[in-house]
């Protein structure tokens, strides 16, 4: 919940300057679905008309949620993971964004994994009871993370491995988050910022000179500081941070971007990874699966990707950057000393 917070009170904060000079006060309004606090802001429009659109889009979502939620008993992804390896149809949103999962699966070489399901259940990052799951129960869990094991045939996906179970929490806030936004430039909306619990898109017509400035809150910072600016002018941001979600026991920090193969949380010298890209369910796959690649191979990855570039922010608060960034995307680091 910190992190989302976060970036609402920066979306206010950076984007005020530039809403002074557009010719109408912005709309907002806020939602909790997706498990988190949710809100999107028209720029440009009479307040009727952008309450109307927003309060519609958040139906759209809705609905979007309801299929894809594995914790929503009538969706498709409950249904897939309670059939017993059995067949399933679905529908195309279904069949598309599993696709994606396995394509960053696949990249990754499992590390990325919407199977994960099984492990993640183990984990209750939101209880105040902090408890690590016992190791055999982790080894147990493990034994049925593997994208392999779904199988699509045409509208029909099922699990070979009937203790498997699909996970999409690594990827479908910013499937939905596209969606979004495709809704809002079908109902005529030239301006907006969409922000799904962190999961940040924003849109600004082709002539409009202005970006928005989001903010990266400096990772485990209790007073909310940024760490730096990100100049930005229709993409997506997305960060996966260990301090997000996770607590800490007996000097030990468990956080919630878990190792597939061995069902802990990632240790391995990052403290987070912001994704910027067009697509923010590609942002979404990418944050999680170069997290957990590590800031080597991950780095690799962003700089083979075409269009895409990253931040891998490091435990000692170092920021190492992609090629393009401050060359086509302007980040403004907030202390000098946190710099490569």
């Amino acid at each position: 919940m910190k992190r989302i917070l976060l970036l609402i009170l920066i979306i206010a904060c950076f984007t005020g300057c530039s809403a002074q000079s557009l010719t109408s006060s912005p709309t907002t309004q806020s939602k909790f679905f997706l498990n988190t606090v949710s809100s999107i802001t028209i720029y440009d429009m009479e307040e009727t008309s952008a309450t109307e659109i927003i309060n519609n889009c958040f139906t759209y979502c809705l609905q979007y949620e309801q299929t894809l939620s594995k914790t929503i008993e009538s969706s498709e992804i409950s249904k897939i993971n309670n059939a017993k390896g059995n067949w399933v149809t679905v529908s195309q949103d279904t069949i598309d964004l599993i696709s994606l999962a396995n394509k960053y699966s696949a990249l990754s070489d499992g590390k990325f994994d919407c199977t994960i399901a099984p492990v993640s259940a183990l984990w209750d990052f939101n209880s105040e009871e902090h408890v690590v799951p016992n190791a055999s129960d982790i080894a147990e869990a493990v034994s049925h993370v593997n994208y392999k094991s779904i199988e699509i045939d045409g509208d029909k996906i099922r699990l070979t491995d009937e203790k498997a179970a699909i996970d999409l929490g690594g990827i479908a806030k910013g499937y939905i988050g596209d969606k979004a936004k495709d809704f809002l430039l079908k109902n005529g909306v030239e301006k907006a910022i969409i922000n799904l619990g962190g999961n940040i898109l924003t849109i600004s017509p082709d002539n409009d000179n202005e970006e928005f400035k989001i903010g990266i809150q400096r990772p485990f910072d209790e007073q909310n500081t940024v760490y730096g600016i990100l100049h930005i002018k229709n993409m997506s941001v997305v960060t996966s941070g260990t301090y997000e979600r996770s607590f800490e026991k007996d000097g030990v920090l468990y956080h919630h971007i878990l190792d597939t193969k061995i069902g802990m949380p990632v240790n391995n010298g990052l403290y987070s990874v912001t994704i910027i890209a067009d697509k923010s369910a590609v942002a979404d796959a990418l944050s999680t699966t170069c997290f957990v690649l590590g800031l080597d191979e991950g780095m690799k990855l962003i700089e083979s990707t075409p269009d895409i570039e990253a931040i891998f922010i490091t435990t000692d608060y170092k920021a190492h950057c992609s090629s393009g960034i401050n060359k086509t995307i302007n980040f403004e680091i907030s202390d000098e000393k946190d710099g490569e």
